[in-house]
């Protein structure tokens, strides 16, 4: 099992120095499903591995030109107070619920990802950065909320809201995700039991599929593989959504001792 979970780790690392994200979203299921631990380690734990990935990918990508600081700096501030209230808020809900809203996600990620969007900025048109605010601040909750490391929304948000080209906003993502899972990690230390020793294995062998999907980026067709993570996605995410059908239903017992209080 724990050779399969590193080949994962490999895959998700792969998918961020390609995608810029996406890969980031199964890092969860993988700890829970595959590995075996609790929805809220789980959790915690992808953060780290999804941030220092996510940072050597941005530190991969800056060599060739293909990150915006400024833009990064002020899309992962925002993201970052987004994350670090979306691990407080994680303690209100149990991690079943958490997981459930990741299988939703997911799913969102793969409609995205299936849908055709414009690589560069229509002619003429001009930056929208007022609506960045908000999108920034949604992804740093959820990245909090359920470790992701929310590429898949701030790849798009850069390219049509910020008018940064493709290749740039894949790069700035990176830099992006790096900032908000860090300030989410912060949020989760001293509320789950986390294990250091596995961490830093997993963190190890997604860093080396994330040097060699960066190698590739450039001679790899990314609709193509677009397209099929996507599949994977829809195919994982009802997974995990089937799994946790019940997050959502008060027991009947505890209806019963409401309306007794009552």
């Amino acid at each position: 099992m724990l050779t399969l979970g590193l080949a994962f780790a490999a895959l998700i690392g792969l998918s961020l120095g390609l995608l810029g994200g996406g890969g980031s979203i199964l890092t969860v299921p993988v700890l829970v499903y595959v590995l075996g631990f609790a929805a809220k380690p789980a959790i915690a734990m992808s953060l780290p591995v999804v941030g220092i990935t996510s940072l050597v990918g941005a530190a991969l990508h800056w060599r060739l030109g293909n990150v915006r600081l400024s833009t990064a700096l002020a899309f992962g501030l925002l993201a970052m107070i987004g994350a670090f209230a979306g691990a407080k808020l994680a303690v209100l809900v149990s991690g079943g619920v958490q997981l459930a809203l990741l299988a939703v996600v997911m799913l969102a990620a793969a409609a995205s990802m299936l849908r055709r969007t414009r690589a560069d900025a229509e002619p003429g048109e001009s930056a929208r950065l007022p609506l960045l605010v908000p999108v920034a601040s949604g992804v740093g909750v959820l990245t909090g909320l359920v470790g992701i490391g929310g590429g898949f929304l701030v790849v798009p948000a850069l390219v049509l809201l910020a008018r940064v080209p493709m290749r740039q906003a894949v790069g700035t993502s990176l830099l992006v995700i790096a900032m908000n899972s860090a300030s989410g990690f912060v949020g989760y230390l001293g509320t789950v039991d986390l294990d250091w020793g596995f961490l830093a294995g997993f963190t190890a062998a997604a860093v080396a599929g994330a040097l060699v999907g960066t190698a590739l980026v450039a001679r790899v067709p990314q609709p193509a593989l677009k397209r099929g993570f996507a599949v994977f996605l829809l195919a994982m995410g009802g997974f995990v959504l089937y799994r946790n059908r019940d997050a959502f239903h008060r027991p009947a017992d505890t209806q019963l001792t409401f309306s007794r209080d009552l």
